[in-house]
């Protein structure tokens, strides 16, 4: 009772393990963002080129370009890295009354940019997020703008936020400097547009690792507790096991005890019919008689009645003769001896079946009065008899 006792307690204070309170995690969607893919983009593109440098950066009216219809092309290969590379094309004009150089247009004129970036998410230094990426990047391009063409190296700092995997909105601003002094002059393109992504590979966000960290822990510890419980459950099986077989053992000995006690007590109840019998004498034949005398019927009567008042008790009756005649007269005499010896009792109301007899014949003397050798008549005498042992009860 003790062991079953410390094995509620044990599985007790499993169950109150603090891992099955929790919520069961499971990764969703969301802890899933992109990883590297391609991406199109298509949209507008704004020059400033006032040559004021950030004097006027938000005077749209007098200084920015911009056409009404998309004016913008890029296609990019992005990386697991956080690297990009981009080729861009972009198309405007300068229009009549802007602001050019510190100079106001008079005759529009077109702006025609190509130009090529590497770019780095952000999202890399500071966590990563399905829906807000914002990039820093650099690059080379060549530039035709107000009738003067230029190489350039760009600066750009942008983001992009996404309405899902593949759709989503591209902000960012250039900073071109001319290369060379050919009297091209450095301005601003900022733009808008929208970008598709595809050849998409996706993985887990910080949030998404953290929570499959999590959900692997907590998975461990529910296989530590089911091991503990297994463990518990086995300990418990053993115990039960244990306790049946000491519960058998102990109940196989006292059975035995309880036995040996019973055949003990048989053993003296045997014992002390045996000489009560033995205190009733024996029956005795004349030579060559199976007559049953006065003497013996008075022997066989008590038997009877020790017989009637023990209604458990069966004998052998084992009759025998002398050595004198021959071997096969003399075991035919036994025979009628025992029979007679039966018969009586019979009469004297006890049931043939809890009478067994053996005719002996000559072949079980009580002493040395055997063929060839003479003994006086009182030593044949006690050879010719019928003897009685208890057989059971």
């Amino acid at each position: 009772m003790k062991n079953i006792k410390n094995y509620i307690l044990i599985v007790a204070l499993l169950l109150c393990t603090p891992i099955f309170a929790q919520e069961e995690l499971k990764l969703t969607e969301k802890d899933s963002i992109v990883k590297s893919s391609w991406m199109l983009g298509l949209g507008y593109n704004f020059v400033d080129d006032s040559g004021d440098v950030a004097d006027g950066l938000f005077n749209f009216k007098e200084e920015w370009n911009g056409l009404t219809f998309p004016n913008r092309l890029s296609i990019g290969r992005y990386f697991k890295s956080g690297v990009g590379l981009e080729a861009i094309v972009s198309y405007n004009k300068y229009k009549e009354g802007k602001v050019v150089d510190g100079v106001i247009v008079t005759d529009v004129t077109d702006y025609l940019g190509f130009d090529a970036r590497v770019s780095y998410d952000l999202n890399k230094l500071f966590g990563e997020t399905a829906w807000f990426d914002p990039y820093v990047g650099a690059g080379l391009g060549y530039t035709d703008a107000n009738n003067v063409g230029r190489g350039t190296y760009n600066a750009i700092i942008g983001f992009r936020t996404w309405f899902s995997d593949r759709v989503g909105l591209d902000f960012n601003s250039s900073g071109k400097w001319a290369i060379g002094s050919n009297g091209a002059t450095n301005h601003l393109q900022h733009s808008v547009g929208v970008v598709y992504q595809f050849g998409i590979e996706k993985g887990l966000s910080k949030k998404g690792e953290e929570k499959l960290a999590l959900i692997e822990a907590q998975e461990k510890e529910k296989q530590r507790v089911n091991d503990s419980i297994a463990t518990a459950n086995r300990i418990k099986e053993e115990m039960l096991l244990a306790e049946k077989l000491a519960k058998e053992k102990e109940a196989a000995r006292l059975a035995a005890i309880e036995k040996e006690k019973i055949e003990e007590a048989k053993r003296v109840r045997k014992a002390m019919l045996q000489d009560k019998i033995k205190d009733f004498g024996l029956v005795y034949f004349s030579l060559n008689s199976s007559y049953i005398n006065r003497n013996s019927r008075k022997v066989l009567e008590s038997l009877a009645t020790l017989l009637k008042e023990t209604s458990d008790l069966n004998l052998t009756i084992a009759s025998h003769t002398d050595s004198r005649g021959s071997s096969g007269y003399n075991k035919e005499l036994s025979q009628r001896r025992v029979k007679n010896t039966k018969e009586y009792l019979i009469k004297q109301g006890v049931d043939s079946s809890r009478l067994i007899t053996k005719a002996y014949g000559e072949e079980k003397l009580l002493n040395d009065c055997g063929d060839g050798v003479y003994c006086p008549e009182s030593k044949h005498k006690v050879n010719r008899r019928s003897e009685f042992l208890v057989l059971g009860y």
